[in-house]
């Protein structure tokens, strides 16, 4: 009611009144925001701006970086290794994304259901989320150890033959990946089970006096309604599969034979092992534009669905 009545005052105020008011409540609400804003242009415009400059530079770490325009980028289009990184890079997340995606929204659907357990059983889901990258690396390792690895055990239980998850390059590719999926399950999970909960029960009883199936409701009724929660899922996957970086080194090391070695890995050997930071900028723009391009992407796709 006071904010119904503020605005009314604000009508009928003179304009002259009403832009000063307006003027200082704008004032006053860039005061309140001005501690966030701050932090994020220290933490994420400045870098973002130093990381522009010296990918147009010569820069090894030491000294003055030394400008040599667009060359970086001219390196990195003739860089064998920048494009196996990208191609891996683009493999790991055309596998990853779509398998934590449908995993995720398939956990939600059992457990949203009254089961015995189920706070446990999403806890127990939940759990790689909150642990470290490192500690899920290592984790991995074990796993995925040639000479006595639980994967292996398992496929020889099975009376199938063992797989060199660290010697041959695409079954280290697909240890990472399946690492990936692993530690993005839960929260794939939690955020649908909120999107579920935000649906009203009165559209699926409408559905089931229509005579719907359960797979007819979940095509027509959840998925659909789900849109928003699977674009931001999307986003953010898409995003984090692209940032990959210390599992990969826990696991392989971008091994073997880079079959492993992604752009955030490449960037951080061109940047601190062969002090090349220049170049390594220059890998860190070109993965920003990527993720950017995609992310518009996908912004565009989900606009067009709910413009349909």
């Amino acid at each position: 009611m006071a904010l119904i009545g503020s605005a009314a005052a604000l009508q009928d105020a003179p304009r002259p009144a009403r832009r000063t008011r307006r003027r200082g409540e704008a004032l006053a609400g860039l005061a309140l925001a001005s501690p966030a804003l701050l932090v994020f242009a220290v933490f994420m415009f400045v870098p973002l701006g130093m990381t522009a400059y010296y990918s147009l530079t010569r820069y090894t770490g030491f000294g003055r970086p030394r400008f040599q325009g667009l060359d970086n980028f001219v390196q990195i289009g003739s860089d064998p290794l920048f494009w196996r990184a990208l191609l891996n890079t683009g493999v790991f997340t055309a596998v990853s994304v779509p398998l934590s995606v449908l995993g995720g929204l398939g956990l939600a659907l059992l457990l949203n259901r009254h089961l015995p357990g189920r706070g446990l059983l999403r806890a127990l889901f939940y759990v790689p989320v909150v642990i470290s990258a490192v500690s899920a690396g290592i984790i991995a390792r074990w796993i995925f150890n040639e000479n006595f690895g639980v994967a292996n055990r398992l496929l020889g239980l099975l009376g199938l033959p063992e797989v060199g998850w660290q010697t041959s390059g695409p079954a280290a590719l697909a240890s990472v990946i399946a690492v990936q999926v692993w530690t993005s399950l839960g929260f794939a999970m939690v955020v649908y089970l909120a999107g579920l909960q935000g649906i009203s029960g009165e559209v699926y009883e409408a559905a089931e006096l229509d005579g719907a199936g359960r797979w007819r409701v979940l095509r027509s009724i959840t998925w659909p309604l789900l849109g928003p929660t699977t674009f931001f899922i999307l986003v953010y996957m898409v995003i984090t599969s692209f940032q990959v970086f210390d599992v990969v080194v826990i696991m392989t090391g971008g091994g073997p034979q880079n079959a492993t070695t992604f752009l955030v890995n490449y960037a951080y050997d061109a940047g601190f092992q062969q002090r090349r930071q220049g170049y390594a900028a220059a890998l860190g723009v070109v993965l920003f534009a990527i993720v950017m391009v995609l992310t518009l992407l996908q912004w565009r796709a989900g606009r067009r669905r709910d413009l349909a």
